[in-house]
């Protein structure tokens, strides 16, 4: 054995072992979904303040209902109520785990760094998750209260927990409770604790209850011409992010349906047996294909990446998106060139290689199969998703990206996020999973085996739970859109018409607030 191959076996297992500990790291963590859903789920609400005008001949109606449903309120309740169920569940896990840390009076144990940083953010964690879950009762509150269930609601702000959580959360269900009790009850800076603690229809019902108490016909009747204001925004808002994702799945749902019916009546002749079967001639080996993901893209990615970020003169404060947003592109880009240039290096030696490793055609019929693997991806994609929820019920991380645009309104930070996502990363993520490994692994396995294993490695590559199985479905059709058309550009439009609709759902989601 070489000393190379011997270093590089070494740093490979130094590689597994920092994406086990994320991937472990990561299950402590809530999914982003969740709270993607609540956010739609009050976008919804705030569509429901909207009236048709009064000259409608009464068209308008009937497509409100028809995006919102019979019972906007019942089903954004229930909506609360699950998330919160499955909060309070997380929180109990959390806690039973700083209690198995916790030291034992009758056997003392030396201080243990590990632990005690375990324990710290096991401690954050469970801070986190309670606010999270008080935010969620002064909202459920609301929501009971305007069905007629006042009792109930004053009795879900009366849970919100005497420590750990935000004054100002307290002090607002305080608020929400006079405001909706038998006797009402008015407390000081009422407006300014809704305002600051609530947002959209919530806040706009909480306001609605206070000037009505008040009298204040006038800051009614602007309030009133304000939610409708809104309100149909966030109804146009949601007939986009329901809409458009909609058609797109059905088509995709046709689309597969021709391709499998077209397979299985033609045969090798079909769309989808399409160079099924040719495999690429690949003149390295193993030890070529550890050294560009191990080297290049793991320890790159976690090691020498980080390093080099904490040598720029500049602070990032967690409150400033358009630094963190700056941070997030300087990191991909450092990422980039570090692994592209292991790549090039590597291959250095085997070049020229033939006429199909990289293709990057122009001419060809890219677009059509970009486009078509968009589509076919979303159905996919979207049943997975749900299988996986099921699995791992609301835990398992999430990509910190997603949430930063999701809570992003600057253009700036915004545009950052933009190119990050539907640019950068099709671009380079797709010379090295499908440009290089996919194709290298054919190797080893039969095309179908390079697409699934390629694909796994692909999405354990970004370090979430969660998001294995879903990102291993949009692997698995990125390959076969890979392998059939043989042109990097037709994955390369696919992954970045997943990113780019993934980040104007989002964006949509957030100027809701």
């Amino acid at each position: 054995m070489t000393v190379k191959r011997l270093i590089l076996m070494v740093l490979t297992l130094v590689a597994i072992a920092i994406a086990s500990f994320s991937l472990f790291d990561s299950w402590r963590q809530p999914q982003f979904q969740s709270r993607l859903e609540l956010y739609q789920t009050n976008i919804a609400l705030q569509a429901t303040q909207w009236e048709p005008p009064k000259d409608d001949s009464g068209n308008l109606k009937p497509a409100r209902e028809a995006i919102l449903g019979d019972k906007p309120l019942e089903a954004a309740t229930n909506q609360y109520q699950d998330v919160r169920e499955a909060a309070e569940t997380n929180l109990e896990k959390t806690k039973n785990q700083l209690a198995k840390l916790e030291p034992d009076p009758e056997f003392p144990t030396p201080s243990n760094a590990s632990r005690e940083l375990q324990q710290k953010q096991l401690q954050q964690s469970q801070n986190q998750q309670q606010k999270f879950i008080a935010e969620l009762d002064l909202r459920l509150g609301i929501l009971q209260a305007q069905q007629q269930q006042s009792q109930t609601a004053i009795k879900t702000w009366a849970k919100l927990p005497e420590s750990n959580i935000d004054l100002k959360l307290k002090e607002t269900a305080a608020v929400l409770t006079g405001l909706w009790s038998d006797s009402p009850r008015l407390l000081p800076n009422a407006q300014q604790l809704i305002q600051e603690n609530l947002e959209g229809w919530f806040t706009s019902t909480a306001l609605t209850q206070l000037y009505q108490l008040q009298q204040r016909q006038e800051a009614l009747s602007t309030l009133e011409v304000a939610k409708q204001a809104s309100a149909y925004q966030a109804l146009v808002k949601l007939a986009v992010i329901a809409t458009i994702p909609t058609l797109t799945a059905l088509i995709g749902i046709g689309l597969l349906i021709f391709l499998i019916g077209q397979r299985l009546i033609k045969g090798k002749a079909a769309l989808l047996a399409q160079n099924g079967d040719r495999l690429w001639t690949t003149p390295w080996g193993v030890e070529t294909i550890l050294q560009v993901l191990v080297v290049g893209f793991f320890l790159f990615g976690q090691l020498v990446v980080p390093i080099l970020l904490s040598l720029l003169p500049i602070s990032r404060p967690v409150d400033n998106v358009k630094i963190q947003a700056f941070y997030v592109l300087v990191s991909y880009l450092l990422l980039s060139s570090g692994a592209l240039s292991v790549l090039y290096f590597s291959l250095k030696p085997f070049l020229p290689l033939e006429s199909d490793w990289f293709r990057l055609n122009v001419l060809d019929k890219w677009f059509l199969w970009g486009l078509g693997g968009y589509c076919a991806a979303l159905p996919i994609v979207v049943v997975v998703s749900l299988i996986n929820q099921q699995l791992w019920q609301g835990q398992g991380g999430s990509n910190p990206l997603l949430q930063l645009a999701l809570e992003s309104q600057d253009t700036t930070a915004l545009s950052i996020f933009f190119f990050t996502a539907a640019i950068a990363a099709p671009l380079f993520e797709e010379v090295l999973f499908r440009g290089f490994l996919l194709p290298s692994l054919t190797r080893y396995f039969s095309v179908w085996g390079a697409i699934f294993v390629s694909a796994l490695l692909f999405a354990i590559a970004h370090l979430s739970l969660s998001e294995i199985l879903p990102l291993s479905a949009l692997g698995v059709v990125l390959g076969v859109v890979y392998t059939r058309s043989r042109n990097l550009l037709a994955p390369m439009l696919l992954h970045s018409l997943w990113n780019s609709g993934t980040l104007l759902s989002l964006f949509l989601l957030g100027s809701n607030k």
